[in-house]
């Protein structure tokens, strides 16, 4: 086996060199950053005595495929300050959500369980009032509160909906943002037909730009003198549809005449799937939009001087779809294949992780909640036992991860990856095997040849399943 591993191989398209040119204007300056910038390195840990306890920001974009940031290859969306985070920490080649779909990977990232132990997270997505998390269970938020942290979540929940369900039901001190699933950016119309921007559990009227709302927000949190270390969600909505940008008010209009005038759920469901709308340019205006605010609350962060003790985590909740660059990936949100569950995720912490480095081990959502709890000198409720393993011996103390199994399960897909191999049935029914460190795209199946491997990994999904709540009728 040469030093660079298949799988980190396969790991490298589109990434390495693109980081280096984040934030240049010209191809010029673009080359020269190239040649000055430290080339990504294989992660390795920086061990340390450990310090205080960091302050934790998670910061999720919504639908974000994992090839649309520069630094993992897009060709024509320019993201400098997410790539100037990944340049500062680690950018990870084989992270994944917890699902294909937005609120089920909510789930597994607030309990770091399979979104399959809960009711709520059996709802691909959540889509009415029944549905929701359990105040009573354990949360991310509740544990770290226990621990001493002061918590908040800014921007989209969607694990339900008042009176019964919200993030101050759920552990998080603060909640400013919206409760479903997807909005119109300015009249704050969601999938429910109604205004869907809240501040704790009283509507709050702002009808400019969402990401712009959020933005404000999550700055004036981070720039507070804090008495306790701290933990936000910044949760934004971007770049799901509608297809709006800012300055988009007319085509925004629009959208919200049709919701307001909808005479039934799946009406206003047409409405703010936008198929009529959108385009790669309009998508990229949005991605970039979201590049911005993140620039904006990690700037306030260096500025209030946190910025050396808190670790940062940025991800999103599934695959891309319609405009999202994916390549080489097969598949989209929604299904199990690569392009519907792998997603960017870059990490900082200065005081403890070196920069310009980069991680293939594959790992999952519920890692990151166990992760998270660990830094935070929290402990798990035994009575709710996590399904995500702790990085925090890798990334802090160079301990090799534990050989483990990434399980997901959708209604219309399965799937099982141990090492480089993954085990996928589609919505037909059928199983499929395939080498991700030789074929990313999933498209050798290797079910065949290999029957065996297959029966095997087919067997451990089972097992997992089986522990799981089934699906209602």
């Amino acid at each position: 086996m040469p030093e660079i591993s298949r799988r980190a191989f396969g790991g490298l398209v589109g990434g390495g060199a693109v980081t280096a040119v984040a934030g240049t204007t010209t191809a010029a300056e673009a080359a020269a950053a190239v040649e000055a910038a430290p080339a990504e390195r294989p992660f390795r840990a920086r061990p340390a005595a450990s310090g205080k306890r960091p302050n934790i920001l998670v910061i999720l974009g919504d639908d974000l495929g994992w090839a649309d940031l520069s630094s993992y290859g897009a060709p024509h969306i320019k993201t400098p300050h997410l790539d100037r985070l990944a340049r500062q920490g680690v950018r990870f080649t084989n992270a994944y959500s917890g699902s294909a779909t937005c609120s089920p990977t909510r789930f597994s990232l607030y309990t770091g369980r399979y979104p399959g132990r809960t009711p709520g997270g059996l709802a691909e997505p959540i889509a009415n009032k029944t549905q929701g998390l359990d105040p009573n269970h354990p949360t991310l938020a509740s544990l770290l509160k226990k621990a001493g942290y002061s918590t908040a979540l800014i921007g989209k929940w969607h694990c339900g909906w008042l009176p019964d369900y919200s993030p101050t039901k759920s552990g998080w001190d603060e909640f400013f943002g919206n409760f479903g699933g997807v909005l119109e950016y300015f009249s704050k119309l969601g999938q429910l037909g109604t205004y869907d921007l809240y501040e704790g559990d009283a509507e709050y009227k702002d009808l400019r730009y969402y990401t712009t709302v959020l933005t404000e927000r999550a700055v004036e949190y981070v720039s507070r003198d804090h008495e306790q270390p701290w933990l936000l969600n910044l949760n934004f909505t971007t770049p799901h549809w509608p297809w709006l940008a800012e300055g988009d008010e007319e085509t925004g209009a629009e959208i919200a005449a049709k919701i307001r005038a909808a005479k039934s759920q799946a009406e206003v469901s047409r409405a703010l799937n936008h198929y009529d709308g959108g385009s790669v340019e309009k998508y990229t205006e949005m991605v970039q939009s979201l590049d911005a605010a993140v620039g904006e609350v990690l700037g306030a962060l260096r500025r209030s001087g946190q910025e050396d003790d808190t670790v940062v985590v940025f991800a999103s909740d599934n695959g891309g779809e319609r405009w999202s660059y994916l390549w080489p990936l097969s598949g989209e949100k929604f299904v199990l294949q690569e392009g519907g569950i792998r997603v960017p995720t870059l990490v900082r912490w200065p005081s403890r992780i070196d920069g310009h480095q980069v991680s293939h081990e594959p790992l999952f959502t519920p890692d990151w909640t166990a992760t998270l709890l660990e830094l935070g000198g929290a402990r798990p409720d035994p009575a709710f036992p996590l399904d995500g393993t702790s990085l925090a011996g890798y990334l802090l103390r160079g301990e090799a991860l534990p050989e483990r199994d990434l399980f997901w399960r959708v209604r219309a897909n399965r799937a099982l990856r141990r090492g480089d191999w993954k085990y996928y049935r589609d919505a037909d029914g059928t199983d499929h095997l395939y080498d991700l460190a030789a074929d990313q795209r999933e498209q050798a199946d290797l079910a065949p040849d290999k029957p065996e491997l297959l029966a095997e990994l087919k067997a451990a999904w089972e097992k997992i399943a089986g522990t799981l709540l089934p699906y209602p009728a």
